[in-house]
């Protein structure tokens, strides 16, 4: 990532409990999925004190981060700075009860997605038709209060929307395309996508290729028709949908959780997202837009929750 130049990143913690365990992924109780949950956040805390990362809570640390990052990229002598890193949690099911929403702020974590496969404690994921659960609408008013930003990445359409009615404070769409594109539940339609952008949120388009070519099956399809190609397409449907380039950026959804097999064929290591620049060159975008999609559009919202 720093030989990348990805000055900042989110990084979730994952730990769910539906009913359905998974290994590794998807525990019996919730009591477990708290336990994981905390033993990745004390995963980070270790990376800090190593000095490979800097964890990110307020807009004091962010403004102070990038503009070291700034002077690094603009020429500074020496090693890159740290990779800044907000942590969210994809998934609520390791908080215990809403009332611990606060805990986890405490702890760092300033972006909670209800929701991730199925359906959880707190709300309807993907794959799932269910709604929020009582929980679920407790959770929002507690992150309202506590200026958490909501992840509406996964959640089913009926707790997608029943989340919007709920919860007036910041959303954001970390890592979702555009169902228009790619015909799956997994993927935002365009009135999902309209209503992030009128409550002034960014969508981070995802780089999975199941979520870029429709009927990609993972394990059978090959991604030698995938490019970054079709990234740009979704950014683009996002831009004309929106009427402005200000509510996209890059979500990627890198996390380790595939590879290079399911990522597009010209994505060989982190350090290929720059050739989004290029890409969107070429499709007519400006330099000052290019530079929102990159990193200006997730800065804002940044800057203007945390102010």
């Amino acid at each position: 990532l720093r030989m990348a130049r990805v000055a900042l990143c989110f990084a979730t913690l994952l730990a769910r409990s539906t009913g359905a365990p998974v290994e590794h992924i998807d525990f019996p109780t919730p009591e477990q999925a708290y336990g994981v949950a905390h033993g990745q956040l004390a995963y980070y805390r270790a990376l800090e004190v190593s000095g490979q990362i800097r964890i990110i809570a307020d807009v004091t640390q962010l403004d102070r981060h990038m503009a070291e990052w700034v002077r690094w990229d603009d020429g500074a002598s020496g090693d890159s700075p740290p990779v800044g890193v907000i942590i969210s949690m994809e998934s609520a099911d390791p908080i215990l009860a809403p009332a611990d929403a606060g805990d986890w702020r405490d702890g760092g974590v300033r972006i909670f997605g209800p929701a991730h496969y199925g359906s959880g404690r707190y709300a309807g994921g993907t794959s799932s038709e269910a709604g929020m659960t009582p929980l679920g609408l407790a959770l929002l008013d507690e992150m309202e209060k506590q200026s958490i930003i909501l992840d509406l990445t996964h959640l089913s359409d009926r707790a997608f929307w029943q989340a919007l009615e709920r919860f007036s404070g910041p959303v954001i769409a970390s890592h979702n395309n555009c169902r228009a594109l790619v015909p799956h539940q997994r993927q935002f339609d365009d009135r999902q996508l309209a209503a992030i952008v009128g409550r002034d949120g960014v969508i981070g388009v995802a780089l999975d290729t199941w979520m870029l070519l429709p009927g990609w099956v993972r394990g059978v399809t090959t991604n030698e028709s995938v490019s970054l190609r079709a990234v740009v397409d979704h950014i683009d449907h996002i831009c004309q949908l929106a009427g402005s380039s200000e509510y996209v950026g890059i979500g990627s959804d890198l996390d380790g959780g595939f590879g290079r097999e399911q990522s597009p064929h010209d994505l060989d290591t982190i350090a290929d997202l720059q050739q989004f620049v290029a890409l969107l060159d070429a499709r007519g975008y400006s330099a000052a837009d290019i530079d929102g999609i990159m990193h200006g559009n997730w800065l804002r919202l940044l800057r203007r929750v945390w102010r």
